[in-house]
């Protein structure tokens, strides 16, 4: 056997070299985009799940933040400050912006602005100022949304907003099976940005049998969701609170809604008629644009014109039924 000479051996030395660092720089790309740092999740045994609180990240330049509360808002009081206006957004992926919206441009960062500005400009002497909480997670539906008002309360808001979308209407009960099994649900933070990298884009995502059952299992999902929104309301009366009821639709349902959703949607609005509660449907509003699509970023999530829209309806809605 033939030994390495020495140029063998640093020939060696710097392939090694330069692999090393060519890793080390895709770990400080793929860190620079925020990978490494997802958000986690707890699970809840009411709830199912809730964003694990007090974390703080930045995606793809767009900075996340959740407090205490597991709300994507900063930190705040239980207790409504002196002299403020307290709005609590409660929803799903719509409603929290996800990691491709910007803290700051978020639908309650949005609202808060606009009638922060409101308030200034009419020169409102009762608010000094305007917080709009935002609780909300990937997924939830009515029922997830309830359980989190049960265990955390309302946080004294004088205007509980409550932003669905259609397939909320056909949401499960709570549950946790996806936190540490799902990649988009992790429970802590991976040692490596490439490790994160490779799991979201290289290795399929595994199936959860338990998950799978559940959603086989038969009901009137529906009717569970809609009941779930009718003790929504109870909640906000018993703190003297007004909920909003606000649905946005599927980008598909602009062109026409399938008929299992047509019969949700009808059976939802005369639920809300019934209750009389105060109501947003932004399918209309949505299909009155000559073009819909440039409302969306993808098949459900609104991008920052959609959440405009959004925002300008609820504030307008909002002072509408404000004392």
């Amino acid at each position: 056997m033939v030994a390495p000479t020495s140029e063998t051996w640093i020939t060696g030395i710097v392939i090694l070299a330069a692999v090393a660092g060519a890793i080390a720089l895709l770990e400080l790309g793929l860190r620079s985009l925020g990978f490494g740092k997802p958000l986690t999740y707890i699970t809840d045994p009411q709830i199912g799940y809730l964003l694990s609180p007090n974390q703080t990240t930045c995606r793809f330049g767009n900075p996340i933040a959740i407090n205490q509360y597991s709300m994507r808002s900063p930190e705040i009081s239980l207790t409504r400050p002196e002299n403020t206006l307290r709005i609590l957004l409660i929803g799903d992926s719509i409603a929290n912006g996800g990691w491709w919206t910007d803290q700051r441009q978020t639908i309650s960062a949005l609202l808060q602005q606009q009638l922060e500005h409101d308030i200034k400009e009419h020169d409102i002497k009762e608010f000094e100022r305007v917080e709009v909480l935002n609780a909300s997670a990937n997924s939830w539906s009515p029922r997830n949304e309830l359980a989190y008002l049960q265990r955390f309360g309302t946080f004294e808001a004088q205007v509980i907003v409550q932003l669905i979308n259609t397939d909320d209407l056909f949401g499960i009960a709570p549950y946790s099976l996806v936190v540490g099994h799902d990649r988009n649900y992790p429970d802590r933070r991976p040692p490596f940005a490439i490790a994160e990298a490779v799991s979201r884009y290289l290795i399929p995502t595994a199936d959860i049998p338990e998950l799978d059952e559940l959603w086989k299992q038969e009901g009137d999902r529906v009717g569970e969701n809609l009941a779930a929104i009718e003790q929504v309301r109870a909640i906000a009366v018993q703190h003297n609170a007004q909920l909003l009821l606000a649905i946005t639709p599927l980008l598909r349902e602009v062109g026409g809604s399938r008929a299992y959703e047509q019969k949700a949607r009808q059976r939802f609005t005369r639920f809300v008629e019934q209750q009389q509660m105060p109501f947003i449907d932004f399918l209309p509003l949505f299909q009155a644009f000559e073009d819909p699509q440039t409302l969306y970023r993808d098949s459900i999530h609104l991008n920052q014109t959609g959440n405009l829209q959004i925002v300008e309806r609820l504030r307008e809605k909002i002072e509408e039924i404000l004392p």
